[in-house]
C-alpha cells in the first residue's frame, strides 16, 4: 500500500506532518509513502527515509486559496501532485491536512468520482458518550455539498453503510436521516423526501428520523444529512465540547482553593471525558464516492492524529471499501436510475 501524503498542509505543516508519517511508518510495516512538499524544509525533518519517497512541490496551496482557482493555477503544489498520482495509479490513497475546499476539488477534478454516483460526500466520524455497545457514528455530508437533493441522500446512506461495515466493523448499522424531528412528515420537502426514499431501500437498516440533540447518545450508526446541516452541526459539536471544557476550567481557576483540590481529584474523570469527546482519535474525514481514498484531517492536526489517520486509510485500503462502492453501483445501476427519476417528478 502507498500514500501520497502533503507535507505542506495543516498549521503545524510540514513539522508534525513528517513526524505523524514517521510514527505511522514504524506502526505499519506494509505501507509505503510518497511525501510531496518543499524538500529544504521536508528533508532535515525526516529521522531516516525508510519506505519514504520525497516528491518536490515548488508550490503549496494556502488555506486562504481559493480552492477551484488555486487546483487549476498551481500545478506543482503538494496537492495538485499527490491528487494526479493517486489518479496515475502511483499511489493508492491521498492524505492531508490542508486547505478543504482545495483537497475536496483535486479530488473530484483531478481523481474523479465513480460511476453512477452523482456527488460524493464528506464524511467523518464521531463520539458516542456513556453507551457501552456503541463508541462513535458516522456522519455523512459533512460539508462537501450545501445544495442537495434527495437522490444524493439516497446515495449518502448507502456509501455510509460500507464504510460503517468495512471501516468502522459495525454489522447492519443503523442509519437516521438528521431532521428537525423525528416523525416521518417532518422537515422541508427535500428531507420528506428522502425519508421515503431511504425507506425504499431493501439494503439498508433505515431507522428514520433522528435529531441533533440525540447523535452523542447514539441514536444511529450512521447519519445521513446536507451538506450545510451536517457542517453546522459537527461544528456545534465541536463547539460546545470546547466552551463547556473551557468553562469548567475557568470554574475550577476562580473557584478558590477547594475547587482546585475537588479537581486535583477528580483529575482522572476530567481526563476520561476529554478522551471520549475527542473525535480526533477517530482520524480524518472521508472524501467517499470518489475513485480512491482522499482523506482530510483539521487544520491543526499534530503527528498522533496524522499517524491515527494513516491506520484509518490503510483499513480502506486493506477491506476495499471504493471497490466494493464501484461493485454495488455498478451492479444496481437501474435501481439508481429508476429512484433518481421517480424523485425527479416529485
Amino acid at each position: 500500500m502507498k500514500i501520497a501524503v502533503d507535507a505542506m498542509g495543516g498549521d503545524y505543516a510540514p513539522k508534525e506532518i513528517v513526524a505523524g508519517v514517521e510514527q505511522a511508518r514504524d506502526r505499519y510495516p506494509e505501507v509505503e509513502f510518497n511525501l510531496y512538499g518543499q524538500l529544504d524544509q521536508v528533508k532535515p525533518l525526516l529521522q531516516n527515509e525508510d519506505r519514504i519517497t520525497l516528491i518536490q512541490a515548488d508550490e503549496v496551496i494556502a488555506m486562504g486559496d481559493e480552492p477551484v482557482r488555486a487546483i487549476r493555477r498551481k500545478k506543482q503544489s503538494s496537492i495538485v501532485l499527490a491528487a494526479q498520482d493517486v489518479r496515475d495509479g502511483k499511489a493508492d490513497a491521498f492524505f492531508s491536512a490542508g486547505n478543504t475546499g482545495a483537497i475536496l476539488a483535486a479530488g473530484l477534478l483531478i481523481i474523479g468520482r465513480i460511476k453512477g454516483i452523482d456527488r460524493p460526500g464528506l464524511t467523518t466520524v464521531l463520539p458516542v458518550l456513556n453507551q457501552p455497545n456503541q463508541d462513535s457514528f458516522l456522519m455523512l455530508d459533512v460539508g462537501a455539498n450545501a445544495d442537495t437533493k434527495p437522490f444524493n441522500l439516497y446515495q449518502y446512506a448507502i456509501m455510509g453503510k460500507y464504510y460503517a461495515e468495512t471501516v468502522m466493523g459495525v454489522k447492519n448499522p443503523r442509519i437516521g436521516l438528521l431532521n428537525n424531528g423525528t416523525e416521518a412528515d417532518k422537515g422541508d420537502l427535500v428531507h420528506k423526501d428522502a425519508h421515503d426514499a431511504l425507506a425504499s431501500i431493501e439494503d439498508i437498516n433505515f431507522i428514520g428520523n433522528v435529531e441533533s440533540r440525540e447523535l452523542l447518545n447514539g441514536a444511529a450508526d450512521v447519519v445521513v444529512s446536507d451538506g450545510f446541516s451536517g457542517n453546522a452541526v459537527l461544528k456545534s459539536t465541536e463547539g460546545t465540547a470546547l466552551t463547556m471544557l473551557k468553562l469548567i476550567k475557568s470554574s475550577i481557576m476562580d473557584g478558590g482553593l477547594s475547587a482546585k483540590l475537588g479537581a486535583a481529584m477528580l483529575k482522572s474523570t476530567f481526563g476520561k471525558i476529554q478522551s471520549q469527546m475527542d473525535y480526533s482519535k477517530h482520524g480524518g474525514a472521508v472524501l467517499i464516492g470518489v475513485k480512491a481514498p482522499v482523506v482530510k484531517t483539521h487544520g491543526s492536526t499534530k503527528a498522533p492524529t496524522v499517524a491515527n489517520t494513516i491506520g484509518q486509510i490503510k483499513t480502506m485500503l486493506e477491506n476495499h471499501v471504493v471497490a466494493d462502492v464501484v461493485t454495488y453501483f455498478d451492479e444496481h445501476s437501474d435501481e439508481m436510475i429508476a429512484a433518481k427519476e421517480q424523485l425527479k417528478q416529485k
